[in-house]
């Protein structure tokens, strides 16, 4: 039989190819899930009056339980049905949503971003380990995943626009609400037009394992919160210490197995290992950037929620368009170098607002995030693809589930570690001018969407000074947190060049 016939035999059919635009639905939704809260922070702010740290949880408590589960998920759609399990999650997610659009406190809204997350993990590695199953063609498969790692990161950067529309017509809440018609026609459609498959030797389901690793992440992220907000101390060391001591168990446990959830031979491969890095340092880049880019848009910049949303269009556009144009450019260039290049463009960008600082405009912002979008449309599309193909097909869920993690890791580490650099040099620097009672002053020095909310009740010239102090202070955040991205970037640059420089495409 000749490779042609062969080719020809394994070429995707129309009805595949539907298959993959009904998983993009839930790729779409829960990435935009990620950051669909920027523009609405400002909003929850007024309306639950939430801390610092009750507002960085708000964001992360979702991509944090996402991230301590996807494994575990994994697994269990490898041993069930991973068709099933996305039915599952996909409908628990629509009506969690629901509760969220209508949370009476801030208390109420972070315990249904922790259910969403439950859900959303039982999504994730679904799609793309179905996506595997899918597309046997190898180019075709690639063509696959890079839509599928676009939709990912275009996801993550319409977030904040579809926020934005929203916002501009109706409350806050309705920011989860967009989950009900998106997830309708996927209920639909996905038993019609993907097949379910299952890993026909999965490794068991293991409770102390998920434990475990939810003992590694949450810890950590508590402790960099904590030093946000209150400064270095017992508490943060204490919990950094158990969040680390949990990780070592947790791999030890699993290199003990025969048959561990998660293989973690798989990553003494460099494709795989070097892919999982990439991953998780360009979603830590594009989502720290949005945490304060979109902050920046509407209360230093003063913009409407819609109008500020569409300045983030341009970056959005240009995601896409790399992660497509990628595909056929790794057929004559190492994936490495390219990947390499994408977070060169991050590290770029980043350098360029903490250059131009408080004299930044919309124009300056819209090109920065136009640059790292090209950077992390590239590097995310191909990440995926090493770290989907190296594996056997068997294997797809677990890989998934890896994949996944690092994407949810680098969420929550975005907002957690540049979110809190920003915080606590917001804190240190405003100053609130006299004539603010006490309780005006500490709301007013916890955030700037509660400096602006507390300007509003103040005489004209009071409420001027303290929006100019917290504005600045704002400012000289964004800097200090754009150095330090700076800094991870370089590392991470490094550390692509070391692991996949010898990976062929």
């Amino acid at each position: 039989m000749s490779t042609t016939e062969i080719t020809t035999r394994v070429r995707a059919t129309p009805r595949q190819w539907a298959g993959l635009a009904v998983l993009m639905l839930p790729v779409l939704l829960v990435s935009i899930d990620n950051t669909v809260l920027s523009f609405a922070l400002p909003f929850i702010a007024r309306d639950l009056l939430p801390s610092a740290a009750a507002q960085l949880w708000i964001v992360d408590a979702y991509p944090l339980v996402l991230a301590g589960l996807l494994v575990a998920m994994g697994n269990l759609g490898d041993r069930y049905g991973r068709r099933r399990l996305l039915m599952i999650g996909a409908s628990g997610f629509g009506v969690v949503s629901v509760f969220a659009a209508f949370a009476p406190d801030a208390t109420w809204l972070i315990a249904a971003r922790v259910l969403l997350g439950v859900f959303g993990a039982m999504i994730m590695p679904a799609t793309l380990s179905l996506l595997r199953t899918l597309f046997v063609d190898r180019r075709e498969r690639r063509l696959a995943i890079a839509i599928w790692a676009t939709g990912f990161s275009a996801g993550s950067a319409i977030g904040p626009i579809v926020g934005g529309v929203l916002l501009e017509h109706y409350w806050w809440g309705s920011t989860f609400l967009i989950a009900v018609p998106v997830l309708l026609p996927l209920l639909i459609l996905a038993p019609i037009l993907v097949k379910d498959s299952k890993d026909p030797a999965p490794g068991p389901f293991d409770l102390p394992s998920i434990l475990l690793s939810m003992a590694t992440l949450a810890p950590i992220v508590y402790a960099i919160k904590e030093v946000a907000t209150e400064g270095f101390g017992v508490l943060p060391v204490v919990l950094t210490l158990v969040g680390i001591t949990a990780g070592v168990l947790f791999v030890r446990r699993l290199l003990g197995q025969s048959n561990p959830m998660l293989d973690m031979q798989l990553f003494r491969a460099p494709a795989f290992s070097g892919a999982v890095i990439v991953n998780l340092v360009s979603v830590f880049s594009l989502v720290g950037l949005l945490f304060f880019l979109t902050q920046h848009l509407q209360l230093v910049l003063g913009l409407d929620p819609l109008v500020a949303a569409l300045q983030l269009l341009p970056g959005t556009v240009v995601i896409i368009a790399a992660g497509l144009l990628v595909v056929p450019l790794v057929r004559f260039v190492r994936p490495g170098f390219i990947m390499a290049f994408g977070l060169l463009l991050s590290l770029l960008a980043y350098a360029s607002i903490a250059l131009i600082g408080s004299d930044s405009t919309v124009l300056s912002l819209v090109l920065a995030f136009c640059v790292l979008g090209a950077g992390i449309g590239a590097a995310e599309t191909l990440s995926n693809d090493l770290i989907i193909s190296s594996v056997p097909p068997a294997k797809a869920g677990a890989a998934s589930a890896v994949s996944e993690t690092a994407y949810e890791v680098g969420a929550v580490l975005g907002t957690a570690v540049l979110g809190s650099i920003l915080a606590a040099s917001y804190r240190t620097s405003i100053v609130v001018p006299d004539g603010v009672g006490a309780a005006d002053a500490a709301a007013a020095s916890e955030t700037l969407g509660g400096a602006v909310e507390v300007s509003e009740g103040l005489p004209a010239d009071i409420g001027a000074q303290l929006l100019e102090s917290a504005r600045a202070a704002f400012d000289s955040g964004v800097v200090a947190t754009s150095w330090v991205a700076v800094a991870l970037m370089a590392v991470a640059i490094t550390v692509t060049l070391v692991t996949l420089r010898r990976v062929r495409g």
